[in-house]
């Protein structure tokens, strides 16, 4: 009965994964090779490979080991489950500590927040300010195009600054509000003669130009990283139940394993006895 519980639990919960495997594979390829396809989606296509070619490797090796009785199959299976729930834990534990620093600042009269670069974690800074990794952050934020939505508004001054922008919007698509510069409409800004001097050089480095706005701004580097700190507690808090999840399954893989070798342990017990049996009658 034990056999029967453990062994068939972890061999429907592997077959479900290898059949989810298929798609994340799938789309993985399919985000490499398309010819229209972003500089963002190309990144991100190596990553989703890994995951599925993982998730069906593992997924085959725990099915075929705990269906078949294959012991090294079974044994892969719980060293990988092993390594995952390692690497799951760190990685909450890491996306916990490097987002418990920095939060939009209000702005008097505005209904959006403003955000700078030196409230967050070092860990965070440091990968956006290099200049490697922000040329291809800028690529993913034009190509994907996070301030269309504002252009396309048909907005009064008031009504602007009454909106509740994301951190994106916030910080890429309009200059500071340090900068005293007088809306337009969309994203168009402009000086005027009584604008008062800023000290902030994300005022000299904003343009009305569509493809360059204020992308290269300290502010939409802030702008990132609160995304990246917004998206990454989600992330951990999910990462917590999945941890949960897979510690179970994991418990579950090992009581398939111990029935495994408790029963080629009787097999090969039976098969023993079977041939002294034979022998002494010979």
């Amino acid at each position: 009965m034990a056999f029967r519980l453990s062994n068939n639990l972890i061999g429907i919960l592997n077959a479900v994964t290898f059949l989810l495997s298929v798609p994340v594979l799938g789309a993985g390829i399919w985000l490499g090779t398309r010819a229209d396809g972003t500089e963002c989606e190309r990144y991100l296509s190596a990553p989703v490979i890994a995951l599925g070619v993982f998730l069906m490797l593992v997924s085959v090796a725990g099915l075929v080991g705990a269906c078949c009785r294959v012991n090294c199959l079974l044994w892969f299976y719980l060293v990988a489950m092993f390594v995952l729930i390692v690497v799951v834990l760190c990685f909450t534990v890491f996306a916990f500590a490097v987002t418990n620093k920095g939060a939009g600042e209000a702005v008097s009269g505005k209904g959006y927040k403003e955000y700078k670069l030196g409230d967050y974690s070092n860990w965070l800074r440091k990968r956006v300010e290099n200049s490697k990794n922000w040329n291809r952050i800028r690529s993913c934020l034009q190509d994907s195009k996070v301030c269309k939505t504002l252009q396309q508004e048909k907005w009064t001054q008031d009504q602007f600054f009454k909106a509740s922008l994301s951190p994106l919007e916030s910080g890429c698509c309009k200059p500071p509000t340090s900068c005293g510069f007088t809306y337009i409409g969309g994203t168009n800004w402009t000086t005027t003669t009584t604008t008062p001097a800023s000290t902030d050089p994300d005022c000299a480095t904003w343009k009305n130009d569509d493809r360059a706005l204020c992308y290269d701004c300290q502010s939409c580097k802030a702008g990132v990283v609160a995304t990246l700190k917004r998206d990454w507690k989600r992330v951990a808090v999910v990462c917590i139940v999945f941890l949960v999840f897979i510690v179970i399954v994991y418990s579950v893989g090992c009581c398939a394993f111990r029935n495994n070798r408790r029963d080629n342990h009787r097999g090969a017990y039976r098969g023993a006895g079977g041939a002294g049996w034979k022998g002494g009658y010979a």
